[in-house]
């Protein structure tokens, strides 16, 4: 059976929620959703998605309107684990994954960075965890998040102008390299190597939207014997800037086939946060 994955940075589960994000939960296809920046409590979070047909995997931020990772799915995780074994971000909401039988999906938020700032060297560090947490790992897993960075040119529309800026300096990119040479695959880019973007976040201000001036920082990373598996990849941008419900778009992921995913029925209600 196919399976689909989805990610997407919902910038405040409770207005995204007033905006569209409901409507489209109801429509999608997605077996697993991976949500980042839902700035929500583990209460807040379940009162906004409070529908049937959804297991919830929640890591709530560690500091208000901050941050907040979850993970959605037709059925129920084996396990959930939150955070990566950081004594620095664990309690941050950045990081959660939950097991499916023999396959990891896991929802990132890795910081946005600010150049010459402390927030920049907080995003050093936790990508220097993060990649050796996920350097360490073997077998099944699916990464999906907003990483904040664009690998590469074709990644975001004015990369001119923003060599310079965080998400698009060497070092990010450079860490970007790393993953894929560890054996990671950018399973979006794989399918459409080559295109520029597909885009997946867009700036409220100006005609961003409008003019297709964009970033790609939205992605799902899986090991290679998952990327086998990935046959289509598309971002679910909106008609109109109007009808858009986050400043992100999804992300989505179909497979022909992931064990653990769609080997059991989907769910029938929606759960709260399952600790180690």
């Amino acid at each position: 059976m196919p399976a689909i994955i989805t990610t997407v940075n919902v910038n405040g589960v409770r207005a995204a929620t007033g905006k569209g994000l409901l409507e489209w939960l109801a429509a999608t296809d997605a077996d697993v959703v991976c949500l980042q920046e839902t700035r929500a409590t583990d209460a807040q979070t379940r009162s906004a998605l409070a529908l049937d047909g959804w297991h919830l995997a929640n890591a709530e931020p560690g500091a208000k309107g901050r941050a907040g990772v979850a993970i959605l799915s037709r059925r129920e995780p084996d396990a959930v684990r939150i955070g990566f074994g950081s004594a620095e971000f664990d309690g941050s909401g950045r990081y959660v994954e939950a097991d499916f039988g023999g396959l990891t999906v896991a929802s990132v938020y890795v910081p946005s960075g600010d150049v010459g700032t402390p927030r920049q060297d907080e995003k050093y560090r936790f990508l220097d965890e993060l990649g050796a947490h996920l350097g360490a790992r073997t077998g099944e897993m699916v990464v999906a998040g907003d990483w904040n960075i664009a690998h590469t040119e074709r990644d975001l529309k004015a990369w001119k102008a923003n060599r310079t800026s965080s998400g698009f300096l060497p070092e990010e990119r450079a860490w970007i390299d790393k993953l894929l040479a560890g054996g990671w695959v950018d399973v979006v880019r794989a399918l459409h190597p080559d295109v520029d973007g597909p885009y997946s976040w867009w700036s409220y201000r100006g005609r961003a939207y409008d003019n297709d001036t964009g970033w790609r920082i939205d992605a799902l990373f899986t090991t290679a014997d998952i990327a086998r598996f990935a046959e289509s990849a598309r971002v679910e941008r909106a008609a109109t800037y109007a009808e858009r419900w986050s400043d992100h778009a999804p992300v989505t992921v179909g497979f022909s086939a992931l064990p653990g995913i769609t080997d059991c029925g989907a769910g029938s209600t929606l759960v709260g946060t399952r600790t180690p």
